[in-house]
């Protein structure tokens, strides 16, 4: 099953040349999951490849403009483009205001209904589950209400040992009992240990979202052994100040937090537009964490 994550915008407050602000596309089993949508995610879209229809869950994280004022475009643009098939959105409760207002004075009416599901950043929940993934927040510290997002794999069904189904004659109707760790008693008085015939199916895997906050512990616990962890690392150590001011993370901090956390592999972005170059930030992080990469634009990492 496919999970992986494409990077569309990694700069903070502002954009700078090659560098949007943040948005994500998640891809779990061909389903698209926009995580933010700051200023030119549309554009983000079409460079890339990516078709903005097949995009059907949307997540903010905060009312911070580099993480939302692509929405309203978005949605209009669905609009033009004939979208009928429903939207559901995930953000800060007072995001529907802001959308409702805008749609009202440009006398907007949407082809298609948007499911729009308020967020309590005070508290972690389970926001959203399908067949193939479930969402939960992360409650985050940052100067107004926000939340990181963790994505959990949906555990899949065992799989068969063919060879020796067929070897054995076990009907094929049964494949599916087994599957689901189902003993079967056959017709010919035959019973059938389902642990004989199916192996385990890979452990989910986790893609944690930390959008902006500063270095906090409360979260730590829920980003826990991450396959994935992206993290933002707007400023170097050099400027910690400045990150506690303005309630960001350095990128020596996210490399201790993967550190603390165990997590698999670190993806640092949401950089500050002084740095023209990340470098800098890259190798700062690698000192403390090695399995650490960039997020930057157009690249696509596998959870």
């Amino acid at each position: 099953m496919k999970f992986e994550v494409t990077i569309l915008g990694s700069a903070s407050a502002t954009p700078v040349y090659n560098r949007n602000p943040t948005a994500q596309l998640l891809n779990c089993n061909e389903r698209h999951y926009l995580i933010d949508c700051g200023e030119g995610t549309q554009q983000q879209l079409i460079k890339y490849g990516f078709k903005a229809s097949k995009i059907d869950y949307i997540f903010i994280s905060h009312l911070h403009g580099d993480h939302f004022f692509g929405v309203v475009g978005l949605l209009s643009s669905l609009h033009l483009n004939g979208r009928t098939k429903p939207l559901q959105l995930f953000g800060p409760a007072a995001l529907k205001e802001i959308i409702d207002l805008q749609f009202l004075h440009s006398d907007t009416h949407l082809r298609y209904e948007i499911d729009f599901h308020p967020i309590d950043a005070s508290k972690s929940e389970l926001i959203f589950k399908n067949n193939d993934v479930s969402v939960e927040t992360i409650v985050l510290n940052h100067r107004i209400p926000c939340t990181g997002f963790k994505f959990t794999e949906k555990k899949r069904l065992r799989k068969l040992v063919v060879e020796k189904l067929e070897q054995d004659a076990v009907p094929i109707t049964y494949y599916p009992m087994l599957k689901r760790s189902l003993n079967i008693d056959l017709p010919d008085g035959r019973h059938i240990e389902y642990l004989d015939y199916t192996t385990d199916s890979a452990v989910p895997k986790v893609y944690c979202y930390c959008s902006d906050t500063m270095y906090d512990e409360s979260y730590f616990d829920q980003i826990r052994n991450a396959d994935t962890l992206y993290h933002e690392a707007t400023f170097l150590h050099e400027m910690l100040d400045r990150a506690n001011e303005t309630h960001h993370t350095t990128a020596q901090q996210a490399a201790e937090i993967a550190t603390k956390v165990g997590a698999k592999k670190l993806l640092i972005g949401h950089f500050s537009s002084r740095y023209k170059t990340l470098e800098a930030l890259l190798d700062e992080a690698k000192c403390g964490f090695e399995n650490t990469q960039l997020a930057l634009e157009g690249k696509t990492f596998e959870i």
